[in-house]
C-alpha cells in the first residue's frame, strides 16, 4: 500500500472507530460485534506502525501508550469545581425549592434531575476540539493532572464530533465503574490470585491514580458528563446544554429528566430510589439543578456551593453490630469527640470498626452503652455513625458512659461552655494531641504548604519533645533532622529547604495556618484583605472584625479571643523571630479602587467567570448574584438576559467585556 493510500485508509479507519465508540458509549446502540471492532483497531495499529508519520495524539490507538508517571502534577481549575449542599429529607427539599422560588420571585421553577453517581468527579479541558487535560476535583480549586490515565477511557472523546463547539470547552463529569465490570474484574483477579477491588467507587478513584496508564486501561471505567464550566456556544439552559454535549460525543446519563416544581423533584427521587437496584452503576442519591442559566446566575452561590443545586441523598446503608466500648478523641481545637469501637461490620462497601457518636448529648439521647447492639450507617454513604441503639436487645443492665473530666492525652481539665454541645480540652498548645494536629494543619497544602512534614514525622517531633510550638519547626537544621528515624541526610536537607521556602506566606495563608476557631481559608483571606497587616488585625476589636465580609459575631469573638491569649501571641512572636515574614495582600485596605462597589456579572464571558470575580474582589469590589438597588456596575457578556434588562430599567451602569478588560489593565490586574 502506498503512503497516500495508507493515509486515506487511516483517516477512514479513525472515523469509523470513532463512530462505533459514539454508538456504543453515547447512544448505547452498538452497530458491530466486538470482533469486528477489534479487527478495525488492529488494522489501524498496523498501518500506524508501518507509517509512523501518520500517528496522531487523537487517534483511537493512542489511548494507551504513555510512559508510567513518577507522580501527578498539581493543576489549578480555571473555574472551581464546587460542592453541593445535601438534603436527606422531603422537608429539606421543600425548603430548597422555597428558597429558589423566593430568590427568583416566581411561583414555580423548572429543574433538571439526574442520578448522583458514586464515582470520581473529573474536569476535561478541550482546545479546538481536542482533549488537552483531565484533572481530578481535588479540593475544588486545585486537583491532579490525570490526563494520561483518562485518555484510556473509551467513553471520553479524544476529539469532539460534529461542529459548533467553542475553541475552549471545559466539561465536568463523573468517572465510575459499572457494576458488571466491577464484578468481572474481581472474578478475574480472584482466579489469578490477585487482590480484589473493595467497591466500585474506590476502584474508580484508585484506577485514576495508577502511575502506569496501561494499568488504568485494564480497569472497566465509564463516564457521564454533567455540566460545563463556561457557556460560550451553548443553549441557555442546563438540559439543552447536556444534549449539545451529547451531540459532540459525550455520554450523558439517559436518566436525566426535566421536572416541574418540588413535587416533580420528589417523584423523581422516589422513582430512582425504587429503581436503584436495577441500575448498571452505583448511585447514592440524585441531583437537582435549576434548568435556566439566567436563573442560576440570579441565585448565585453561598460559600462554595451553588444556591441553584442540591444533592438529595438516599437513605444510608445500615448494618447491626456490637458496641464494644466508647473512647474519646482530642481534636486540633481541643474538641473531645466520643468514638464507638465496634465489632467489625461491612457497611456500604467498607469494613467499619469505629463510628462517631458526635457528642455527649447524642450519647444520652440514643442511650448508647458499651455492650449494646447498635445500627451503624455511613451517613451520606461516607462517615460511619451509630444511627440508633437497639435497647430492646439489651440483655442486662449496662453502665452509662461518663464523659471524662480530664483530657486523656495531657490531663488538662475538660470544659463544656454553656450553649455548646462539644466539650473541649483546655490544654491548648500544651496538649500533645492538639499539637500534633495543629502542626499537621499548619503544614498542610492550603496553609504553610510544608511538603514532606507528614504525620509520622510530626509524631516523632512531638513525642520526642523536639517541638513545643509550630515556631520550633523553623529552628531545625539538617543535621538535627537527619538523626531522626527514617530520615537520611538528603531527606533532612529537603525538609529544611521546605521550611525555608514556607517562610514568606501570604497573610491569609498564615492566618489560616494558625488554626483560629471558625476561621477557614476563605475567612482568613477576607480578614487579610480587610486589615492588610497582622498588627492591624491583632489590634481590631469585635466591632471592627464584624465589619469584614462573612464575619459575624461568633467568628469575630473567636478571632478576638485568639489574639487575647498570651500563649498565642507568644507563638506568633516566635514565628516572626524565626524568620517568618508574612506578605501583605496584593491590594491593601484603603488602596482598593473599587472598594465599596457592588458588581454583577451576567451573560457569557470570554473568560472564566470566577477569574473575573477574583479580579474584582482583589480590587475591593463585592460581586453579587443579582441586580438590586445596591448594584453599582453590571458586566454584561453575550446573551445576557433578565439581569441586563433589570439593570437597564434601574439605570445601573452596564459595561461590556472589552471595557472591563480596559479597567482591569488600568488598575494593573492584567497587562494593557
Amino acid at each position: 500500500m502506498s503512503r497516500d493510500a495508507a493515509a486515506a485508509r487511516v483517516t477512514e479507519l479513525r472515523a469509523e472507530i470513532d463512530a462505533h465508540n459514539y454508538r456504543y458509549y453515547v447512544l448505547d446502540d452498538p452497530s458491530v460485534p466486538d470482533a469486528e471492532y477489534d479487527r478495525l483497531m488492529r488494522e489501524l495499529e498496523a498501518l500506524e506502525a508501518e507509517y509512523p508519520a501518520l500517528q496522531s495524539p487523537d487517534s483511537p490507538t493512542q489511548r494507551v501508550g504513555a510512559a508510567p508517571e513518577s507522580g501527578f502534577e498539581e493543576v489549578t481549575h480555571d473555574t472551581p469545581m464546587l460542592s453541593l449542599a445535601n438534603a436527606f429529607s422531603e422537608e429539606e427539599v421543600r425548603d430548597f425549592d422555597r428558597r429558589v422560588r423566593e430568590g427568583l420571585e416566581v411561583d414555580a421553577v423548572r429543574y433538571v434531575a439526574e442520578p448522583k453517581l458514586d464515582g470520581v468527579a473529573i474536569a476535561l479541558s478541550y482546545r479546538d476540539g481536542a482533549l488537552v487535560r483531565a484533572a481530578t476535583r481535588g479540593d475544588g480549586t486545585r486537583g491532579e493532572d490525570v490526563t494520561a490515565n483518562v485518555r484510556t477511557i473509551r467513553a471520553i472523546p479524544l476529539k469532539l464530533r460534529g461542529e459548533g463547539w467553542p475553541a475552549v470547552l471545559d466539561v465536568r463529569g463523573e468517572i465510575y465503574m459499572p457494576l458488571a465490570g466491577f464484578e468481572a474484574f474481581n472474578k478475574r483477579a480472584l482466579e489469578s490470585g490477585a487482590k480484589a477491588l473493595v467497591n466500585p467507587r474506590n476502584a474508580a478513584a484508585g484506577s485514576l491514580r495508577q502511575l502506569d496508564p496501561a494499568m488504568t486501561a485494564e480497569r472497566p471505567l465509564a463516564f457521564y458528563a454533567y455540566s460545563v464550566a463556561g457557556r460560550a456556544g451553548l443553549p441557555g439552559c442546563h438540559g439543552d446544554a447536556l444534549e449539545r454535549l451529547r451531540e459532540w460525543g459525550f455520554p450523558v446519563n439517559p436518566e436525566m429528566r426535566r421536572v416541574d416544581g418540588v413535587d416533580g423533584l420528589l417523584t423523581y427521587h422516589a422513582d430512582m430510589l425504587e429503581r436503584r437496584p436495577q441500575l448498571a452503576y452505583d448511585i447514592d442519591g440524585v441531583v437537582y439543578k435549576v434548568d435556566d442559566f439566567d436563573q442560576q446566575d440570579t441565585l448565585g452561590f453561598v460559600s462554595r456551593a451553588p444556591r441553584w443545586a442540591l444533592a438529595h441523598k438516599f437513605p444510608a446503608q445500615e448494618e447491626i453490630t456490637r458496641l464494644l466500648e466508647i473512647d474519646v478523641q482530642v481534636g486540633r481545637t481541643g474538641a473531645i469527640t466520643p468514638v464507638a469501637r465496634l465489632e467489625p461490620v461491612f457497611v456500604g462497601g467498607v469494613t467499619v470498626t469505629n463510628a462517631t457518636l458526635h457528642n455527649e448529648d447524642e450519647i444520652r439521647r440514643k442511650d448508647a452503652r458499651p455492650g449494646d447492639w447498635v445500627v451503624v450507617r455511613r451517613a451520606g454513604d461516607v462517615i460511619p455513625e451509630v444511627a440508633r441503639v437497639l435497647v430492646e436487645r439489651r440483655e442486662s443492665e449496662l453502665p452509662e458512659f461518663v464523659m471524662p473530666t480530664e483530657c486523656p492525652v495531657c490531663g488538662s481539665a475538660v470544659e463544656r461552655q454553656e450553649g455548646e454541645a462539644v466539650a473541649r480540652c483546655t490544654g491548648g498548645l500544651v496538649c500533645r494531641a492538639q499539637l500534633r494536629q495543629a502542626i499537621q494543619h499548619f503544614a498542610s497544602r492550603r496553609a504553610m504548604d510544608i511538603e514532606g512534614l507528614g504525620e509520622k514525622l510530626i509524631a516523632q517531633l512531638v513525642d520526642g519533645g523536639l517541638v513545643e510550638t509550630v515556631a520550633d519547626l523553623y529552628r531545625f537544621d539538617a543535621e538535627q533532622l537527619a538523626g531522626l528515624e527514617r530520615m537520611g541526610e538528603k531527606s533532612a536537607q529537603n525538609l529544611v529547604t521546605q521550611f525555608n521556602r514556607s517562610k514568606t506566606p501570604e497573610l491569609g495563608r498564615l492566618l489560616f495556618a494558625l488554626g483560629i476557631r471558625e476561621v477557614g481559608e476563605v475567612t482568613a483571606t477576607q480578614l487579610a484583605r480587610h486589615f492588610g497587616s497582622l498588627d492591624a488585625l491583632r489590634a481590631a476589636d469585635v466591632e471592627a472584625l464584624e465589619t469584614v465580609s462573612d464575619v459575624g459575631p461568633v467568628v469575630a469573638a473567636h478571632v478576638r479571643a485568639f489574639f487575647d491569649e498570651p500563649h498565642n501571641l507568644k507563638v506568633i512572636d516566635e514565628l516572626l523571630a524565626a524568620g517568618v515574614e508574612w506578605q501583605a495582600p496584593e491590594q491593601p485596605a484603603g488602596e482598593q479602587p473599587l472598594a465599596g462597589q457592588t458588581w454583577v456579572l451576567t451573560g457569557t464571558l470570554g473568560m472564566p467567570r470566577m477569574k473575573a470575580k477574583g479580579w474584582l474582589e482583589s480590587l475591593g469590589a463585592k460581586v453579587s448574584g443579582s441586580v438590586s438597588g445596591k448594584t453599582d456596575v453590571v458586566l454584561a457578556g453575550e446573551a445576557a438576559g433578565s439581569k441586563l434588562a433589570k439593570a437597564e430599567k434601574q439605570g445601573v451602569e452596564v459595561i461590556d467585556e472589552a471595557r472591563f478588560l480596559e479597567l482591569m489593565a488600568k488598575y494593573g490586574v492584567v497587562d494593557a
